[in-house]
């Protein structure tokens, strides 16, 4: 198992979920959760905090897992995230346009982390066991 790009997709998706945990307007504007002078009302940017956090999460334990059934689990999480980040907004944000953005974009990076998937696990031969980056491990 090819571990690279996972573990980039996990750490380009933990280094956003801190950044959006701090700044929730990275969130809330994109899907229109902002008045109309484009400010996140504290309450919105609390009830956003979460899905940072689970996105930070998700991201280093993809960056962070075992190669082998604990990254993809690590992956297959982060992508039912993105899942239902869109059906969410699909379902709640308003306006056509930005629903239509918000859906494309939570599904984007559903299929890019898929992506990062399917080349993680083409044929070729097999890596030494170790860390998932093609170390070897170390003798205990």
């Amino acid at each position: 198992m090819r571990t690279g790009l996972l573990r980039s997709v996990g750490a380009a998706t933990a280094v956003y979920g801190v950044v959006a945990a701090y700044r929730p307007d990275w969130l809330a504007r994109p899907v229109g959760l902002v008045d109309p002078e484009g400010n996140t009302h504290p309450h919105t940017a609390m009830a956003l905090r979460p899905l940072a956090w689970r996105d930070a999460a998700s991201g280093l334990a993809m960056l962070l897992a075992p190669r082998g059934p604990a990254l993809v689990t690590a992956t297959l999480v982060r992508i039912a995230s993105d899942v239902g980040d869109a059906a969410l907004f699909g379902t709640g944000v308003t306006g056509r346009v930005r629903r239509a953005a918000a859906v494309a974009t939570a599904l984007g990076w559903t299929a890019v982390t898929v992506a990062a998937l399917a080349a993680s696990r083409e044929a070729g031969p097999a890596a030494p066991a170790g860390d998932g980056d093609g170390r070897a491990a170390r003798p205990v």
